[in-house]
């Protein structure tokens, strides 16, 4: 139940930070919107990210930057770091202090 509950707001954050970091990097300069509102990079990342999530096999789900397995392809994993890092400071810096709070806690 917990794990769950755990997944539905990683799930949740992980659509958002997503989201806004296509939207501000790729669909305002010009990218094609593929699916979902999402250019086909960050609709793959997503799908890659949320995949990795459902199959996690730690119980409690620890957050990925403090798992121990990494179960993210290197390039992978730069780049959702890269997408957490950005999308951050987007929300920081708009007082979406609730999305920050989320991602951290």
């Amino acid at each position: 139940m917990k794990k769950e509950k755990r997944i539905k707001k990683d799930e949740k954050i992980l659509k958002k930070f997503i989201e806004v970091y296509c939207k501000e990097n790729h669909i305002k300069k010009g990218t094609k919107v593929y699916r979902d509102g999402y250019c086909k990079e960050c609709y793959e990342l997503l799908q890659y990210s949320l995949e990795r999530l459902y199959n996690c096999p730690l119980d409690p789900k620890p957050q990925c930057k403090h798992c121990k397995i990494h179960c993210y392809k290197p390039q992978m994993r730069q780049k959702i770091k890269e997408v957490m890092k950005f999308s951050g400071m987007y929300f920081l810096k708009r007082g979406r202090l609730d999305w920050i709070f989320h991602y951290f806690f």
